[in-house]
């Protein structure tokens, strides 16, 4: 009870530090973004329980080294020519996660059969030839485009930026302290017509972030707080000086 009323306190505190960085809607400029960073996502209509009406984070990530802009452009589909897939080629969803989850939830909201289809993973050629032939191309270019709509006009982020891969990601990077602190926030529920309640995926529906892995990790606690506070000032002074 302890551990849940001190990880909802330093939830607020992230929140309200990251309300002095930049809300990033698309279209977007790639040059004020890092080469290495977290962010964080935010969805119309999701508001935090802190009180007053801030919108609530509702996805954290990260990437490899130096790929923070190629995973924000996925994210988005900034490359339109990725909606030209066959049956042998990568579709969207296939390069970011993020895009996956969002289609699992309105397949399994109208109750689609295809479902199934779009759980396989087809990011191996070995996979797309042994089951191209499931593959209805069409439908998947359908749901693809409803993605990119829902997250271009539902979804924006913020960043900041912090250059060492160690420090970012795996279980003992700040990316999964992060995860922790809002997944087991006490008052950072999402709204009744959040779209992730139709979600297949236990962990997404339960924690309301649009996540699976790090959902059980451990919070934030002091130790973590100068570290992201001077990585937000580092972040606005960079923002500066790319415009």
């Amino acid at each position: 009870m302890v551990f849940c009323k001190l990880t909802t306190e330093y939830c607020h505190w992230l929140h309200t530090e990251l309300e002095s960085l930049p809300l990033i809607q698309y279209p977007f400029d790639t040059n004020i973004l890092p080469i290495n960073g977290i962010y964080f996502f935010y969805q119309k209509g999701e508001f935090w329980g802190h009180g007053s009406t801030q919108p609530r984070i509702v996805r954290i990530g990260t990437h490899k080294d130096g790929n923070f802009r190629s995973r924000l452009k996925e994210h988005f589909l900034s490359n339109e020519s990725m909606m030209n897939f066959d049956k042998m080629m990568l579709k969207p969803s296939d390069r970011s996660i993020f895009r996956k989850h969002i289609g699992r939830a309105l397949l399994n909201k109208e109750k689609d059969d295809y479902l199934k289809i779009w759980e396989i993973d087809f990011t191996t050629r070995q996979k797309r030839k042994k089951y191209s032939s499931l593959r209805n191309i069409q439908k998947g270019k359908n749901i693809e485009s409803q993605i990119t709509k829902i997250l271009r006009q539902k979804f924006s982020f913020k960043f900041i930026t912090m250059n060492k891969q160690v420090e970012r990601m795996g279980s003992k990077g700040l990316e999964s302290y992060l995860i922790g602190t809002v997944s087991h926030c006490e008052l950072c529920k999402p709204s009744n017509n959040w779209l992730e309640y139709f979600s297949p995926k236990k962990q997404i529906r339960t924690s309301g972030l649009w996540l699976v892995q790090h959902i059980g990790s451990e919070g934030i606690n002091d130790r973590f707080k100068n570290a992201i506070s001077n990585a937000i000032r580092k972040t606005k002074e960079q923002i500066i000086k790319s415009r």
